[in-house]
């Protein structure tokens, strides 16, 4: 895996917070999803700045403006699958990104998904795409103008998304459509090993007892080595 975004240890652990049919397709199948950049709720996501809400004209962009359509086609051309960076679960993360709780989150490494992720290719008679990763970086775009590369825009983030603490993995499918490959409009799938990417599944605390079973039967079934476990946010306190 090549870094592009900041540096992160291979042994770092990350989660990806998701609701349950996705968790279990995505073991099923062996497919990990890549989203297009274009799907993302983020509004400035690509963006190399931001203006105020009152902006007039802005000298940082004068002279970019008639490269502005061609940079938006970058966010279609590339595809990110998100990970947050944490050493524990998060209850702001079971609410945003797994059902408020009703859903699970996977717990991984860098080294677990580059080890974990095959060799992607759009088409069966192209190359081989690369796969990318590392932290995002988070700056307040409204003071300032980035100059990143094509790939590396899309490991800055505006600093209003900083709690998100994010690790991502890209492939950019740039170069397959210059050379005239189809590239869909949304994400893609990649090929990925469940018992070498998920070192924990970890039940959402409102899951449910048949949801629970689900995952339960299909890590069984499949012989995986992953280890479920319950939430934190189910322990009993005490007060006295």
């Amino acid at each position: 895996m090549n870094s592009v975004g900041y540096f992160v240890e291979g042994s770092q652990p990350l989660w990806r917070y998701m609701k349950v049919d996705r968790l279990l397709s995505a073991i099923e199948d062996g497919e990990l999803y890549f989203a297009t950049a274009n799907q993302f709720d983020d509004p400035f996501e690509g963006a190399v700045a931001v203006m105020a809400p009152d902006h007039s004209e802005d000298p940082r962009h004068a002279e970019y403006d008639f490269a502005e359509v061609a940079f938006r086609e970058l966010k279609r051309l590339t595809k990110i699958n998100c990970w947050h960076c944490a050493l524990h679960e998060t209850t702001a993360m079971w609410d945003l990104y797994a059902d408020q709780g009703k859903g699970v989150a996977v717990c991984s490494t860098p080294d677990r998904l580059s080890a974990a992720l095959a060799p992607y290719r759009i088409d069966p008679e192209y190359s081989i795409e690369p796969l990318h990763g590392g932290l995002v970086r988070y700056v307040d775009l409204t003071t300032t103008r980035l100059q990143p590369a094509d790939l590396e825009r899309f490991y800055y983030k505006h600093r209003t998304f900083s709690w998100e603490q994010e690790f991502r993995l890209t492939i950019s499918l740039r170069l397959a459509e210059e050379f005239g490959v189809r590239v869909p409009e949304d994400g893609i799938l990649v090929s990925f090993d469940p018992s070498v990417a998920f070192d924990r599944i970890v039940l959402g605390p409102k899951l449910s007892n048949d949801d629970q079973d689900a995952i339960r039967t299909t890590v069984d079934s499949l012989r995986l080595p992953t280890i479920v476990a319950r939430s934190e946010m189910l322990g009993r306190p005490r007060y006295v």
